[in-house]
């Protein structure tokens, strides 16, 4: 009260003065312009955590991603799983500086196709230097430009390499390459737009998806069941065995994978704040209670909890939260976790042998499906009243209906992207790789090496 009596009595006296000035005075004091707001500041702590989060995301690819994709394959393909996903995520961070940061994060458009993708005006980074910024989510707190750029840059060198997991040890190596550039600049650079950059139509309508569960996940598992259908199944599948070579590089993979996503999720808050201390508790709790429960339901169904079953319960758990990073209480990402573990359990182990199709490696089954229980989870677990951040006036019927809008939008997007990539590459490189290749195995067909001698 004592304060408000001082500001009260101080804007009295500045009325006193400002009446005592010369008519002429007063005429210049009103139309002087208004200050200038301070200069958005750069926080050398947030750049330093962007920076790392950044170099995290990165060890998700490689090594992270290579080992978990590499150990889940026949030994005869180890070499070209992790080939393959080491070139496309090469070739996305060149598109990316060439012309997808401007796509998805650059000036707007004139028109309604700003609601969908941005311009080329920031292409080859033009424009942008050691001095450029790029907003947080604080008002006044900005990230350089470049740091920036390199953390979105991961996410769509990881995504691009997720989409693998279904087409391994079949797709030629070629085809593997002129599909991630042709999917990377119809499917992923305008689903990122539409739902992170501020002229999208989703991000406009207040869709949830703290580290991407619409645009990383959903958008690789929907397009990695629409190649491998189309691709065709593997030589022998379903009837000839096809045990993963290596379960212990799958479980080093899922380890650092594990560490990785914790840059993928907290990074996201784009400061080191406590947004970015919730998503990093709930990276924790949710992956816990992922692998815990894909093992319960193996015991539920009659079989031993498996190693296999731990480490795609871990997946399961960490794509389930990546929506909901900052956006959920840590006993909502809990429950979270659990439930997309043991949906993503079903689809991978009734659905997909029930509808034939072959997803090698199950991204859809897991990134797909987990993504979407994700996407839609998210809009419930961010409720005040269920330990979420949201307001006390929070809506959940009507954010729930944005989440189903953006998962349903990204499905369909992905689902003709992902159809026009693949024909694309077949008729330039023909897509798939001659029976006796896929017999010998693409490691000595494809590249001429093998991953053990």
């Amino acid at each position: 009260m004592k304060h408000g009596l001082k500001i009260a009595g101080t804007a009295g006296l500045a009325a006193l003065a400002f009446a005592a000035l010369p008519a002429w005075a007063q005429d210049a004091a009103l139309q002087a312009p208004a200050a200038a707001a301070p200069a958005a500041t750069v926080n050398k702590g947030d750049t330093a955590w962007m920076m790392t989060s950044t170099v995290l995301v990165m060890m998700m690819i490689l090594p992270g991603l290579a080992l978990f994709y590499g150990g889940l394959t026949r030994s005869k393909n180890m070499l070209s799983t992790m080939t393959q996903i080491g070139a496309v995520a090469c070739l996305a961070m060149l598109l990316w500086v060439m012309y997808g940061y401007s796509l998805a994060f650059g000036p707007d458009v004139t028109g309604g196709l700003s609601n969908v993708i941005g311009s080329l005006d920031k292409a080859f980074l033009k424009g942008v230097t050691a001095s450029s910024q790029a907003a947080t989510f604080t008002a006044g707190v900005e990230i350089p430009e470049y740091v920036f750029i390199c953390f979105q840059m991961t996410f769509a060198a990881i995504t691009v390499a997720l989409v693998l997991g279904s087409v391994v040890e079949r797709m030629k190596f070629s085809a593997v390459m002129v599909f991630a550039a042709v999917w990377l600049t119809i499917v992923y650079f305008p689903i990122a737009h539409m739902v992170w950059a501020s002229s999208g139509v989703f991000f406009k309508a207040g869709a949830l998806d703290f580290a991407g569960g619409t645009v990383v996940h959903i958008n690789a598992g929907v397009s990695a069941l629409v190649a491998s259908i189309m691709l065709g199944k593997r030589m022998g599948y379903p009837t000839t065995p096809m045990p993963p070579h290596s379960l212990t590089l799958t479980g080093v993979g899922t380890g650092l994978l594990w560490v990785g996503w914790f840059g993928f999720n907290a990074g996201s808050a784009l400061e080191a704040n406590g947004s970015a201390g919730l998503a990093m508790l709930n990276t924790f709790v949710a992956t816990a209670s992922g692998g815990l429960f894909w093992m319960l339901v193996e015991r539920a169904r009659g079989h031993k909890g498996s190693a296999l079953g731990f480490c795609s319960g871990i997946i399961a758990g960490l794509v389930a939260v990546t929506p909901a990073a900052g956006n959920s209480g840590p006993f909502g990402a809990i429950v979270l976790g659990a439930v997309a573990s043991v949906v993503c359990f079903f689809a991978v182990s009734v659905l997909k042998p029930k509808l034939g199709y072959d997803d090698a490696l199950d991204a859809f089954g897991v990134h797909g499906v987990g993504g979407m229980i994700g996407a839609i989870g998210t809009g419930i677990v961010y409720a005040p009243s269920l330990g979420g951040p949201g307001a006390a006036d929070y809506a959940m019927g009507a954010k729930l209906l944005v989440q189903i809008e953006a998962v349903v939008t990204t499905v369909v997007w992905a689902s003709i992207g992902t159809v026009i990539a693949i024909l694309v590459a077949k008729a330039i490189t023909g897509l798939r790789v001659a029976p006796e290749v896929e017999q010998e195995g693409l490691d000595l067909g494809e590249h001429g090496e093998r991953a053990y001698n």
